[in-house]
């Protein structure tokens, strides 16, 4: 799996001009599933995230984690990030999972935050969405499962 994190103040999602997920502070994830990817990347992914510590501390110190601060999570699937620009002009989507595979895979990592006790909202998985966040810092990071 694959995820682009932003901590943010805020953020949300809409398709077809209405809101269907929104967030205050916390952590936005754009997610992908790799054609490999399984429950094991989605346990791992979910831990990851939910303890990375990113959120500054009382000395202004990334010292906590989401689960620490009580914040949000707004997951956004994205099967883009596994684009490979390095031929050519167009890019190359073989590495992602096609959607029947993708689509519990997304599903089960948003059960799995859940189960974390973190408030969960979501876009529509396949659909065009239009996401707007205010980033907190910036904090922006690339996140790999093994």
């Amino acid at each position: 799996m694959r995820a682009v994190i932003q901590r943010v103040r805020s953020a949300g999602v809409s398709v077809d001009g209405n809101k269907v997920g929104s967030i205050g502070a916390g952590m936005l994830v754009l997610l992908a599933a790799a054609a490999d990817d399984g429950p094991d990347q989605v346990k791992w992914m979910a831990e990851k995230l939910c303890g990375l510590r990113i959120y500054s501390d009382e000395a202004g110190k990334m010292n906590l984690s989401l689960t620490q601060i009580g914040g949000e999570m707004l997951v956004v699937s994205q099967f883009t990030l596994y684009g490979d620009c390095r031929k050519g002009k167009r890019p190359s989507y073989t590495g992602a999972a096609p959607p029947e595979h993708a689509k519990p895979l997304y599903h089960e990592f948003i059960q799995t935050v859940r189960d974390k006790g973190i408030t969960v909202q979501e876009g529509v998985f396949g659909a065009m969405m239009l996401v707007e966040l205010m980033n907190d810092g910036p904090v922006t990071l690339i996140v790999d499962s093994p």
